[in-house]
């Protein structure tokens, strides 16, 4: 049954400025937008917090996170998914892209066993209507993987899947361009010796000569013969960015160097940080701070990657003195730009015949705590 939900007394965040009144919303659109006092007994009384868009994240692993979430603990598939769904709508986020690798660095990895269980529970989840939040496939594609075009071409066939991205781990690039530091990272979290390690380097160099050109290739026609958002992934240098366009992509995620994500957006990609770094105050493998590629207004989305709540904290950092963005500019990164940039052209915004997917934020202490969320105009969180 049709019905009618009114918020007053907030501060609205629209696409262009914040006004402060009420928002009405019948079924699960948004059909009025003022700023006349109302005194409807039913509304929901903001008192004085803000109303943001639900937020859209495009890139994150948290479900694989909560899938394993210690050394050798492997947590059943359904329940580490309902963890996750929980996890992402309290953060805010109403729209999610669950991003899932296929293909891996490694022979043995955990994301390779659990994948095809990932799908399934996602797809049975969907069916069955048992998440809060409105979740979609991005499928991140370890180019340099001899078997990733097997372990593609069943997956892509989902209707979920909305986002494909390349990555390319081959030691000495992109994110790792000092292969030391490849080598003492990798060291330190998979408990490996230097020799071992000094092994794996090579394979990955082998492999990654073979395989990466013919894998974008088959990667980057795919999405141009169906029309899926294609994202290139850690992109370096001006050659990467070139690289990216010469494929087709739309969005550069995390440029690990300045020059990167200055050339992403001369080339008119949509360039991706990750709000991590943001809250950290810089990369945790040594490359360009997120604040740095914000403050020269390189960026246009914003990405929780693996701390989901970090996506809202994140928007809010982007108005401090350093960086000096607007709020209805720091929330559109995290809304309605990367809404546009996957075709989600029926939310992002608050604004008429928009699905009412909200969020009600009070600051405290100078952080950002979400109360309340909505989805469609129902009350998830």
């Amino acid at each position: 049954m049709a019905r009618e939900l009114v918020f007053k007394n907030g501060k609205i965040v629209l696409e262009d400025r914040v006004v402060d009144g009420n928002v009405v919303v019948f079924d699960n659109l948004i059909t009025e937008i003022d700023d006349t006092p109302t005194e409807i007994k039913t509304s929901i009384d903001l008192e004085g917090d803000y109303l943001l868009p639900g937020l859209i994240e495009l890139h994150t692993d948290n479900l694989e996170k909560h899938i394993n979430p210690r050394p050798g603990v492997r947590w059943p598939t359904a329940a580490a998914l309902l963890a996750h769904d929980s996890q992402v709508i309290a953060a805010g986020i109403t729209s999610v892209f669950d991003a899932l690798a296929i293909g891996d660095i490694r022979d043995d990895s955990a994301r390779l066993q659990d994948l095809n269980e990932m799908v399934s529970a996602l797809n049975d989840a969907h069916r069955t209507n048992a998440l809060r939040a409105d979740h979609y496939l991005h499928m991140r594609c370890e180019v340099s993987c001899q078997k990733l075009t097997d372990m593609f071409t069943p997956l892509a066939k989902k209707t979920m899947v909305r986002l494909i991205s390349m990555m390319d781990h081959t030691p000495g690039q992109r994110q790792f361009l000092d292969p030391e530091q490849y080598k003492s990272y990798y060291a330190y979290k998979w408990g490996k010796s230097s020799s071992e390690i000094d092994a794996f380097i090579q394979r990955q160099l082998a492999e990654g000569n073979q395989y990466s050109v013919s894998n974008r290739a088959f990667v980057s026609d795919y999405c141009r013969n169906r029309n899926i958002p294609l994202a290139s992934h850690d992109d370096a240098t001006l050659e990467h960015i070139e690289q990216a366009v010469h494929l087709g992509a739309k969005i550069a995620e995390f440029p690990t160097t300045l020059d990167a994500a200055r050339a992403a957006r001369q080339f008119g990609l949509e360039v991706m940080v990750g709000t991590p770094n943001l809250v950290c105050g810089g990369s945790h493998s040594g490359n360009v701070s997120a604040a740095k590629v914000a403050v020269e207004g390189l960026v246009t989305a914003l990405s929780s990657d693996y701390v989901p709540l970090s996506l809202l904290h994140g928007v809010f950092l982007l108005t401090n003195a350093t960086v000096g963005l607007s709020l209805p500019r720091a929330v559109a990164c995290a809304s309605i730009g990367p809404a546009r940039t996957v075709g989600l052209e029926d939310r992002g915004s608050i604004e008429t015949e928009r699905i009412a997917d909200l969020v009600r934020v009070h600051i405290l202490n100078d952080l950002p705590m979400v109360t309340g969320v909505w989805r469609s105009g129902q009350r998830v969180a």
